[in-house]
């Protein structure tokens, strides 16, 4: 059996709940260890203190890519580290298993994991590289834009989610301690995977998805 676009049936979100799990777990390790932080953050290219080794992406950390998606700026519950996971974790709780139970979960965790990584890649390219970015708004914007794809696919009111990418992207720009850069790359990346799952041909469709 296979269900709208492609995937295995699913019975409960196990996927989404599982990336809330980890995500709350690394959270109260880098509440217990701060400094894990600096080391799986996004960074293109800076050394920790002056005249050390370089570290980043460019010095070879290519994992920052997607680890960064699973730490958040700041350690404890009070600043912006604790509001952004708070966020994140609705979003993905809100979005997370009516799309695990059209995308199967195989398609869903990639949606989620390749939007962290478009993310990361277009803040790598457009931020300065010494400039720590951190959190999994990259990977929530991602499915944003792949909730709106299958809204449409489906022909189904957009309307909500449309509303909430605009406010929040709103607020991206406004608030400078936000990186613009990882939410407009995951959005772009949830939505073009998405819209390959959803307008696959029929034959061939799992191979033309992978």
């Amino acid at each position: 059996a296979r269900i709208t676009f492609g995937g295995r049936p699913v019975a409960g979100a196990v996927v989404t709940w599982t990336l809330v799990a980890i995500n709350v777990a690394v959270f109260l390790i880098a509440w217990a260890r701060p400094a894990i932080i600096n080391d799986l953050a996004m960074l293109g290219y800076s050394p920790y203190t002056a005249g050390g080794p370089p570290h980043g992406v460019a010095a070879g950390e290519w994992y920052r890519l997607i680890t960064s998606a699973f730490v958040v700026p700041g350690a404890g519950l009070s600043g912006l580290g604790f509001v952004d996971i708070l966020f994140n974790m609705w979003a993905l709780v809100f979005v997370g298993p009516a799309l695990e139970g059209l995308l199967g979960r195989v398609r869903f965790l990639a949606v989620y994991l390749l939007s962290a990584v478009g993310g990361g890649v277009m803040y790598y390219y457009l931020a300065p590289p010494e400039n720590l970015a951190a959190g999994a708004s990259g990977a929530i914007y991602g499915l944003f834009g792949a909730w709106f794809v299958v809204s449409r696919r489906l022909r189904a009111d957009t309307r909500g989610i449309v509303t909430l990418i605009a406010i929040n992207l709103v607020i991206s720009f406004v608030w400078h301690a936000i990186a613009w850069q990882a939410h407009i790359g995951g959005l772009l990346t949830g939505a073009l995977l998405t819209a390959a799952y959803a307008y696959a041909p029929r034959r061939n469709r799992a191979a033309f998805q992978v």
